[in-house]
Order: C-alpha cells, then structure tokens, then sequence
C-alpha cells in the first residue's frame, strides 16, 4: 500500500476520492431520509448524456456533464413542484431522455471508446491535476452554501410540514439540495465511475442511519464511512487491479453489511 503513495496518478485519485467523499457523506443522510436514491439514478443517467455530448465534441466531459446534469436536476423538481406528478415519475422521464441522448452522443463519438469505459466504471488514472483544482474551487463553492444551510435542510427532511409552518423556505431548498446532488454525483464520476455514483451518494448514509439514532450522529457516521471506504477501496483497486468505483462501492457494501448483522443482534438483545 505504501507503494502506491509513491505513484502521482494514485495520489491523485486519493486526494479527488477524499474530496468528493466528504460532500458524498454530508449528501447522503438527505438522500436516504429524503428517499432521494431514485434521484440519484436519474442523475446518474444524466451524467451519462453530458459525458457522451462531450466525448461526441471532443471537449472536456465533465464540463458538459457538470451543466447538463444540474438542468436535468432542477427540471426534475420543477416538475415535481409544478404539477401534480410524483417525483419518480419525474425522475423516469428525464431518466429515459437522458439515457436516448446519451447512447446517441456516445454512438457518434468514434475512436473514445476507452475514455467512455473510465467515465462508466471509474479509472484511477482518470484523474489530471487540473480535475483537482476543478473539484476543489468546485467543493469550496458548495461548502460554502451548503454547511450553512445544513439545519434548516435538517429540520425540512424531519419534519417537512413543521419547517414549512415555520416559514422555512422548503421548496427553494428543494431545488439547492437537487443542485447540490447533482453537482456531487459529476465531481465523483472520475472516481467512481457512472454506472456505480448512485450507490456511492446512498450506501454510507444507509449504513450510517442503522446505526445512529440523531441526524447530526447520521452525518458524521456517514462521513466517516465514506471516506474510510473510499481510501481503502483505492488502495484495493491498485492492488488488485479493479476499476476503483467497483472496489469503493463493494467495500461500502460491506460496511453496511456489518452495520446490518449489528442491528439485527442489537434488536434480539
């Protein structure tokens, strides 16, 4: 494992794992107390089209991603907010929009095959110097709105008619933690790959929410188990040659795994 310390592309790949776990662990408890986990599918999806658009255009895919996802998000809760559909239902069109759109970008973007299968699984060597200095001015940005509104967005996803009485402005809040989730799912998607970013915005807040009884204990356990899984499923993914979403997302599994025998022998007690 010291070994791999020494190799500049995994030090990248710790030190962009580290940031976009620590947004992913104080996401994740308002995804899973929200039942936001279909959100973060669609998203996902989304983030496939904007990666497909900028292979397509030979640019940057990212920075295609980084908009388009953010749109799909806030046309999500428009529509959710405006009319009387449910949100999966919602989430189910711009899920399938975005996966027809993506599949024809991707079909016409020749010769990227290999960069697309980085963006789909995650690749340790995915991450450049300049992707570091994005998702830090990026994660600054968001620290910077979203730690300062983390009570009121607390006290809306425990008791959502209670916040509003309280002249909480919930639905404005709606749209920022739609923002904020799709702005975590991009910055992640060099690590953990597409395919596997849901799970990796929903697992350490479902393993951190069998084991504490307070959302404030629900976050910081969240943000623990999301950066402890992320270094060491890093060093797995070097040391056993997996694509280091695959390997992140397996030990998080695990986590919660062990977090649920705990609970199941705690409640026999």
């Amino acid at each position: 494992m010291l070994d791999a310390l020494g190799y500049p592309f995994f030090q990248r790949a710790l030190l962009a794992g580290l940031l976009v776990s620590l947004l992913s662990g104080l996401l994740s408890p308002f995804v899973v107390q929200r039942r936001l986990s279909f959100l973060g599918d669609g998203l996902a999806h989304a983030a496939f089209a904007g990666v497909a658009l900028g292979l397509f255009l030979r640019g940057e895919p990212l920075w295609f991603a980084l908009p388009f996802t953010f749109l799909v998000a806030m046309a999500i809760t428009l529509v959710k907010e405006k009319t009387e559909l449910s949100e999966d239902t919602a989430i189910g069109v711009f899920f399938a929009l975005s996966v027809a759109l993506g599949a024809v970008f991707l079909s016409k973007a020749r010769g990227y095959v290999g960069d697309a299968m980085g963006y789909l699984f995650g690749s340790l060597l995915a991450v450049s110097p300049g992707d570091l200095w994005a998702m830090g001015l990026l994660l600054l940005f968001l620290a910077l709105f979203l730690l300062p509104l983390w009570g009121p967005l607390a006290y809306a996803t425990l008791d959502r008619e209670l916040a509003l009485s309280d002249r909480v402005p919930v639905v404005l809040h709606d749209y920022l933690l739609s923002g904020f989730i799709a702005v975590g799912l991009v910055l992640a998607v060099k690590v953990v790959g597409i395919i596997l970013v849901a799970a990796f915005l929903v697992i350490p807040g479902a393993a951190a929410r069998l084991l504490s009884r307070t959302f404030a204990g629900l976050t910081l356990l969240s943000l623990l188990l999301a950066s402890f899984s992320t270094v060491l499923g890093l060093f797995l993914s070097f040391l056993l040659d997996w694509p280091s979403g695959a390997s992140i997302v397996l030990l998080q599994a695990v986590l919660f795994g062990l977090a649920f025998v705990k609970t199941v022998f705690s409640v026999r007690k």
